[in-house]
C-alpha cells in the first residue's frame, strides 16, 4: 500500500519516539545518577570527630549513585581522644587513609598529613571556595585540608528571661550587654550569692566552651595569634594585628572580672554548676556554646523558650568577627589506597555534598557558594551568617592548651600571680609545647 507524505512522516516520527523509550527504558537505573568519574577500587577508611550519622547518610547517598562508595567507611572518634587513637593505630599499622579533623588538632596532626600543593590547588581558588576563616588549612608548603564545615560560637539566650526584663533582641554589643542588660538581668542577694547568672565567664573548669570563648575575644580583640615563619610557629597572642597594645592581657582582664565577687560585673564562680546545664535549668540569661549545640539544647529541655544571635562585637569594631571550629578531609600519608582517598575526598568535597555533611551536624558549609546560598532553617540561618566572620588560629595541641589557659585563669581570680605574670608564664608554657 503507498502511503501519502503526511501518514509516511506519522510513522517515521512513531519510529523514532518508540526507539527514543526504548533507550529511556535500557538506561534507567532506578533513579540513581551514577558519575564514572567517581569510580575506584579498593577500601577507603575515614576516621573523623564529626558525627557518625551525619557522615553515614551522604556516604550512603553516594553508594546510591556510585557503587564504588559502598568501600568506604567513616569511624567516628571522640575529639579528645583523638590524636592518641590516631597515633596509636598508625604505630600499629591499621590506621585510616582519611582524616576529618578540626583545625584544633591541625598542627598535632600535620606530620602525618600528605598536603595538596599550590601547582595542584592554587591559593587564589582556595581563596574564592571557601569562607575567609577556613583558609586556616593553607600553609606555607601547601593545603593540609579540604574545608567541608565550619562551627562557630554564637550566642544562646533566654527569650522569657528577657522579655520579661524589658528586652525584646539579645545585645548585638558588649557595652549593651555590660552597660544595658547586665545590670537588669543579674539576681544576686544582699551577701551576693547568685540566684540567676547573666553570662558564665571568669572560671574554666564549670564553663564548657572557655577556650572557644577566650579565643572569640583574642580575635576580636585583634591579637595576632600564631604564625607560621620559617624558624617555625611563632606566638604573637599578645600582639595585637594593628595598633598598640596587649589584646591577650586585655581578654583575661575582661574575662576574669566576672567571677570577682568585688567587680561590678560579678555573675559566676566555680560552685555553680556547667554553665549550658544552667542554661537549659532557665538559670543563666546568657550561653555563648557553638553552633551545633542548638538541637542538643533543644532536645535536654523541649520548654525552653530560648534563640541564637551572633556574639557580641565591640561597639567601635570596623569588623565582625567570632570563633569558629573548621572541620576538613586531610589524605593522611601513610595510605594505600591514594588514588581512592583523593576521590572520596574529591567527592565529599563538592558544594552540594560537603553542605549535607555540615548542616547533618548542626553545622555550616564551609564553601562560600553554599554560605552566600542562605537557609531558612531556625538556627541555620545564625550559623550561616556567624560563619562568614569565624576564625581560628593555630593551637599545638588542644588539651594541653586548655590547661594553660585555665592555669591563667585561675592564678589570676586565685591571686596567685598579678594578670600580666600569668599571662607571660602562660605564653611561656605554650612556647614550650610547640
Amino acid at each position: 500500500m503507498k502511503l501519502r507524505p503526511f501518514e509516511l512522516a506519522l510513522v517515521i516520527i512513531f519510529i523514532v519516539l518508540g526507539l527514543a523509550a526504548l533507550a529511556v527504558v535500557s538506561s534507567y537505573n532506578g533513579g540513581s545518577s551514577n558519575d564514572d568519574s567517581l569510580a575506584f577500587t579498593g577500601s577507603v577508611e575515614i576516621w573523623g570527630v564529626l558525627p557518625k550519622e551525619a557522615m553515614e547518610a551522604t556516604l550512603t547517598t553516594l553508594a546510591d549513585q556510585n557503587e564504588s562508595f559502598r568501600q568506604v567507611s567513616y569511624r567516628e572518634i571522640e575529639p579528645n581522644a583523638f590524636g592518641e587513637t590516631l597515633t596509636n593505630a598508625l604505630a600499629d599499622g591499621v590506621g585510616p587513609d582519611i582524616v576529618m579533623m578540626s583545625h584544633e588538632q591541625l598542627v598535632d596532626t600535620r606530620r602525618r598529613i600528605a598536603p595538596y600543593d599550590y601547582e595542584t590547588l592554587p591559593p587564589r581558588d582556595i581563596r574564592d571556595a571557601y569562607v575567609e576563616g577556613a583558609q586556616i588549612f593553607a600553609l606555607s608548603d601547601g593545603m593540609y585540608a579540604l574545608p567541608i564545615a565550619v562551627d562557630p560560637i554564637v550566642m544562646y539566650w533566654n527569650r522569657d528571661i528577657l522579655a520579661t526584663n524589658g528586652f525584646l533582641a539579645a545585645p548585638r554589643t558588649w557595652e549593651e550587654l555590660i552597660n544595658v542588660q547586665f545590670p537588669e538581668l543579674i539576681e544576686r542577694d544582699f551577701s551576693r550569692n547568685i540566684n540567676r547568672a547573666v553570662v558564665a565567664m571568669g572560671e574554666f573548669a564549670n564553663v564548657r566552651n572557655a577556650f572557644g570563648m577566650l579565643s572569640m575575644l583574642l580575635i576580636q580583640g585583634g591579637s595576632a595569634g600564631v604564625v607560621e615563619t620559617d624558624r617555625g610557629y611563632e606566638i604573637r597572642l599578645r600582639e595585637a594585628v594593628s595598633g598598640s597594645g596587649n589584646p591577650m592581657r586585655a581578654v583575661f582582664d575582661f574575662y576574669t572580672r566576672f567571677s570577682q565577687p568585688s567587680n561590678a560585673l560579678y555573675s559566676w564562680n566555680r560552685s555553680l554548676q556547667a554553665d549550658r546545664a544552667a542554661f537549659v535549668g532557665e538559670e543563666l540569661a546568657f550561653y555563648f556554646g557553638y553552633a551545633s549545640e542548638a538541637r542538643e539544647i533543644e532536645r535536654l529541655n523541649p520548654n525552653l523558650n530560648f534563640d541564637i544571635a551572633e556574639v557580641p562585637q565591640g561597639g567601635a569594631a570596623s569588623v565582625r568577627r567570632t570563633y569558629g571550629q573548621f572541620y576538613g578531609l586531610a589524605l593522611l600519608r601513610s595510605t594505600n589506597n591514594a588514588q581512592g582517598a583523593y576521590t572520596v575526598m574529591a567527592a565529599l568535597n563538592r558544594p552540594q555534598v560537603s553542605s549535607q555533611i555540615a548542616v547533618s551536624a548542626g553545622m555550616a558549609p564551609a564553601s562560600r557558594s553554599a554560605v552566600a546560598a542562605g537557609t531558612n532553617d531556625t538556627y541555620g540561618r545564625v550559623a550561616y551568617g556567624s560563619a562568614s566572620i569565624a576564625y581560628g588560629w593555630l593551637n599545638p595541641e588542644l588539651s594541653e592548651t586548655e590547661q594553660i589557659f585555665a592555669t591563667i585563669v585561675s592564678d589570676v581570680t586565685g591571686n596567685r600571680r598579678d594578670l600580666d605574670q600569668a599571662v607571660s608564664d602562660g605564653v611561656e608554657r605554650l612556647e614550650r609545647v610547640y
